[in-house]
């Protein structure tokens, strides 16, 4: 907040003492009529493999998101989770400088720090957790350690894409795959989950089986696209289960039988992909369709990383038309690992007064669930 003042200083002095009063009414009308409860929130995320810091001004929004994501885990086929922490290490600083010196801002601007604290790896989540509360200790500042689902879930919601509670929430990324209740803050019912695969893993996991680099999930969907329709026909598992659970272990399965029996043929591959890629969104869809049904809620929410495919997207919304139901989804650079979204969670939870206040006891959750 302190650096308002700094452009208040800056006018008083180009426009002479002369003017004070005049200065000072303008300045009194101005901060009376934006800047009350105004705040700045610094976010970091380091759960997995992105490093990303962000800062959310509580009066215009997002002002800074900058996101580094590790490369080096390619060539292993997944993520390394001592490379992953070692290389947040190497970048997390810099980041947090680099979001400072864009905005001008200095430390004592901030007025609260948000930190991902789990799901995610242990050794990643420590790094930003250590960083958080340093910062909030050194710099006597509240610290608040977030749930890095809660903070996909309200992704939509920074971006004013969906204003209001209640909502269905599909979370689909790399490590889960739920259907939540969004009743309200901090009020969620699980409605359903993966048993086994979590969707974003499946799709890495059979690119991988096709050949394609790590993180392959994206790749395998720009495949599917030249693939035939109905070439291959997969299993639809639990679409007859009285419950709203996944299972996608099969559908991966699946694809590995096929592929032992065939040959490489690059046309051949873009129909498993296809085949593959319409049976996982088949699942999906059809979940969120009974979801609507079983709760009466007309609204659902698509968020993580595989939210950002955009075949899901488009069968999805047209799907729920035929209910009255409604899709909504951030922006794809919202989709992925964030620490926009970190901040702006973290900004809710500090005007619900819910803070982490013993800066010296580091807090990480890596298998932290929602509900």
């Amino acid at each position: 907040m302190l650096y308002i003042y700094k452009y208040f200083l800056f006018i008083l002095i180009y426009f002479g003492i002369e003017y004070i009063s005049i200065i000072c009414f303008i300045f009194i009308f101005i901060v009376f009529i934006f800047f009350i409860n105004f705040m700045l929130t610094l976010g970091i995320e380091t759960s997995c493999d992105e490093t990303a810091v962000a800062i959310y001004d509580s009066n215009i929004g997002l002002i800074f998101d900058k996101i580094y994501s590790q490369s080096l885990h390619s060539k292993y086929g997944g993520v390394v989770p001592e490379l992953a922490s070692r290389d947040h290490l190497r970048k997390i600083i810099s980041l947090i400088r680099i979001s400072f010196l864009e905005y001008r801002l200095c430390f004592s601007d901030i007025d609260v720090i948000a930190y991902t604290a789990g799901p995610g790896l242990i050794g990643s989540l420590l790094v930003g957790a250590t960083i958080a509360c340093t910062l909030g200790f050194a710099l006597n500042l509240p610290v608040i350690p977030i749930n890095h689902l809660e903070a996909h879930i309200h992704t939509p919601m920074m971006e004013g894409v969906i204003t209001d509670y209640p909502f269905i929430s599909l979370l689909v990324s790399g490590g889960h795959t739920q259907l939540i209740y969004v009743k309200n803050f901090r009020d969620y019912e699980l409605l359903g989950q993966s048993i086994d695969d979590a969707a974003g893993e499946a799709f890495d996991k059979v690119a991988k089986l096709l050949g394609l680099q790590y993180p392959g999930g994206k790749l395998l969907s720009d495949m599917a696209r030249y693939g035939k329709l109905n070439k291959f026909i997969f299993p639809r598992p639990m679409l007859n289960k009285d419950n709203l659970n996944f299972s996608f272990s099969g559908i991966k399965t699946f694809a590995l039988n096929i592929l032992k029996n065939i040959k490489y043929n690059i046309e051949l591959y873009a129909d498993i992909a296809r085949a593959f890629e319409d049976a996982m969104i088949d699942v999906l869809v059809n979940k969120c369709i009974s979801a609507i049904k079983k709760t009466g809620l007309k609204r659902v929410v698509l968020v993580g990383g595989v939210s950002a495919n955009d075949v899901l997207r488009d069968k999805l919304s047209t799907s729920l038309k035929l209910y009255n139901g409604k899709a909504f989804y951030s922006s794809k650079i919202f989709c992925t690992d964030n620490a926009a979204m970190i901040a702006y969670t973290g900004m809710i939870h500090f005007f619900s007064k819910n803070i982490h206040d013993n800066k010296l006891n580091i807090k990480v959750y890596p298998r932290w669930s929602l509900v």
